[in-house]
């Protein structure tokens, strides 16, 4: 079975607690939509995440967020292939996968797209506090060429995406911080990802991000909730 989640954040209790109460194995799979919390810190805190996590019986994959480190920047992954697609792995966390943006994966006959990363609205409040901030948080244009390629091999067609924000016409307005000056916010992913929707034939878009949970049209916000994957 294939499991989905929103943000986790170094959180992983609910993650915990479905796997006791479901009793899953390495051939179930958990998605976790983006800042997963395992790469956040780079000291001895994401070792002990990494050692807790890699103990329970299910395959966590993850999309990229934006409060944490590429894998891609982290010297210990390297790339294998995973479910018709390219992840990033490390040999001592072998059920911890975390996804390449632009790659398509065959999860359970659904051909799935992952687009990750955001703009972090807290970006001045963490340098201002010399918490961790990570300029590629945001895809960057090789990224979008490559999700674009892509997608025009298959003519515009896949049965699910999975990102980390939402096009912009999706954006869930009423839970926007109130301190937060929207006009200073770059959303340039998410109009981006409007023109990516508008063009491209699916069944189902799975996001998180916003510390919510909400369904309108085809797609779905996530956050605390655990849900079986469908598209």
């Amino acid at each position: 079975m294939i499991y989905i989640t929103g943000d986790t954040h170094g959180q992983f209790q609910r993650i915990e607690q479905f796997c006791e109460k479901i009793k899953p194995n390495r051939n179930d799979t958990m998605i976790i939509l983006g800042d997963a919390g395992f790469n956040y810190y780079r000291n001895w805190r994401d070792e002990f995440a990494k050692k807790k996590m890699s103990q329970l019986p299910i395959t966590i994959f993850s999309i990229h967020g934006n409060h944490e480190v590429r894998p891609a920047a982290i010297p210990s992954y390297h790339i294998a292939e995973w479910n018709g697609g390219k992840v990033y792995i490390e040999d001592e966390y072998p059920n911890l996968l975390f996804a390449v943006d632009g790659e398509i994966y065959d999860l359970k006959g659904c051909q799935t797209l992952v687009i990750g990363g955001a703009y972090s609205v807290d970006k001045f409040y963490r340098l201002s506090r010399g918490w961790n901030w990570w300029e590629d948080e945001q895809p960057s244009p090789e990224i979008k060429a490559q999700v674009e390629h892509r997608l025009a091999e298959r003519k515009w067609r896949v049965d699910a995406v999975l990102s980390h924000t939402v096009p912009l016409k999706y954006e869930p307005v009423e839970v926007f911080l109130p301190q937060i000056d929207q006009s200073q916010v770059d959303k340039s992913t998410e109009k981006w990802l409007d023109t990516i929707e508008e063009r491209l034939e699916y069944k189902h878009w799975y996001a998180g991000h916003y510390h919510t949970e909400k369904k309108i049209d085809k797609l779905s916000i996530m956050f605390e909730s655990i849900s079986e994957f469908t598209a």
